[in-house]
């Protein structure tokens, strides 16, 4: 009796411990599914993305501290942000490494926290950014570095790197502080996916460059060279920009109010002024995905930014094409988001929050305030619906709490709010 007592405690033991191991191995094959690649993040709109800067203060000199940026992530990510842009990896601009760092100890304080990045390596010319004349035909010996520190991140961090973009509007002709031909581009992508094959980087790592869509031959015919045709074989997918908001101003043939909606109420003209802006970004991308094709290339286009300031007191406010305002930027937002979502393509927003460092000797001038956020961490109105919600309860932003701008009165909001100019204004200037 003992005997058979034995044998069964014995066989319930083995039985409990199989039993164990399987719900281990049923553990690790979930753990194993939560691993997400870019294949897997870009083109759902489940993994909403945004170009991210932290930067509070007038010069990148003065660095957000990781406590800093984990405050900024908690914001992003109670608004269902999952993919973060970031632009350079240079030296003394810990920024993007940073961000690495803070998205680790928010994984390791909340296993549920979900964040990954799209790395940017800062490309630009021979004598970019200095007294000397810009030579766009030679690549900066600085490029190799950003690429080797871009290589170190991806590897350090292949959790939260899931692309890394070779440059940011590396390519544009506009960009004369520092362009590059696009044989630099190529070289550099090519050397990453070189870096895949040898298992020197993740396999699932995405490669691209993020630029311009004239720069992915979606405008002049100066952009249609070889190089360009083998970058776009050579990338995993392409990330191109577009900006109907500055082409309010150098390319107008969109927003000016037709004859025939004068009498219209200046609240309806401005959302179809806003629905043709849609409709001329979606124009921007039908080019590069054109151009794309007829080279019998078939791979997928996201978009690597795009956005609409709030203030400025430059070529886009009252004095030009009276483009800027809050109530703007939030049927831009909502109409962008609408659109990519339902056709599958990732837009990473340009941008979360306000930074004054990119225009510091102008308070109001436009780069300054493209953000859905100020810098003090008030809600633009593109995203008073998630402060209503209440996401943002008990988060802040320099220790202040996230509240509306206008105290929410979008009474208030309008007072500020401009028609665009009549197609008659536009052809007379």
């Amino acid at each position: 009796m003992r005997k058979g007592v034995l044998i069964f405690f014995v066989l319930s033991l083995v039985f409990m411990t199989a039993c164990n191991e399987n719900k281990k191995d049923e553990t690790s094959s979930t753990q194993i599914k939560k691993e997400v690649t870019a294949k897997d993040i870009l083109g759902n709109p489940d993994y909403q993305a945004i170009s991210y800067g932290g930067y509070r203060k007038k010069s990148r000199d003065s660095q957000p501290t990781v406590k800093e940026l984990k405050e900024d992530l908690r914001i992003l990510s109670a608004m269902d942000i999952k993919v973060l842009r970031t632009y350079n990896v240079q030296p003394k601009l810990p920024h993007a490494s940073n961000v690495l760092k803070a998205i680790t100890e928010l994984k390791k304080e909340d296993d549920s926290f979900e964040m990954y990045v799209m790395l940017g390596a800062w490309i630009d010319c021979l004598n970019a950014w200095t007294d000397k004349v810009p030579n766009h035909d030679v690549e900066s010996p600085n490029n190799a570095g950003e690429i080797e520190r871009a290589v170190a991140l991806a590897n350090q961090y292949p959790d939260i790197v899931k692309v890394i973009a070779v440059g940011n509007e590396a390519m544009v002709k506009w960009a004369t502080s520092y362009y590059v031909q696009p044989n630099v581009i190529l070289k550099w992508v090519n050397h990453l996916q070189d870096l895949k094959k040898q298992g020197k980087l993740p396999k699932d790592l995405w490669i691209t460059s993020s630029d311009d869509f004239a720069s992915w031959g979606g405008g002049e015919e100066q952009y249609h060279v070889e190089d360009l045709n083998q970058l776009i074989k050579a990338v995993d997918y392409i990330s191109m920009h577009t900006y109907p908001y500055h082409n309010s101003h150098y390319n107008p043939e969109f927003w000016g109010v037709p004859e025939a909606h004068k009498n219209m109420p200046d609240t309806t003209k401005i959302e179809m002024a806003m629905e043709r802006a849609i409709k001329f970004a979606q124009k921007h991308y039908d080019s590069v995905t054109n151009y794309m094709k007829s080279l019998g290339v078939n791979k997928p286009i996201h978009i690597g930014e795009t956005g609409w300031a709030t203030v400025s007191n430059g070529h886009y406010g009252n004095n030009g094409s009276r483009a800027t305002d809050e109530y703007k930027q939030g049927l831009y937002h909502a109409m962008m988001r609408k659109w990519t979502n339902r056709a599958g393509i990732s837009c990473f927003y340009f941008e979360a929050f306000n930074e004054q460092w990119k225009d510091a000797k102008n308070a109001l001038g436009s780069e300054n305030h493209f953000g859905l956020f100020m810098i003090d961490g008030k809600a633009k109105y593109p995203i008073w619906d998630l402060v209503d919600k209440g996401i943002f309860d008990g988060l802040t932003r320099n220790g202040n709490p996230i509240t509306k701008t206008y105290n929410g009165e979008k009474e208030a909001l309008l007072k500020d709010v401009l028609v665009p100019p009549s197609e008659q204004e536009i052809m007379a200037r």
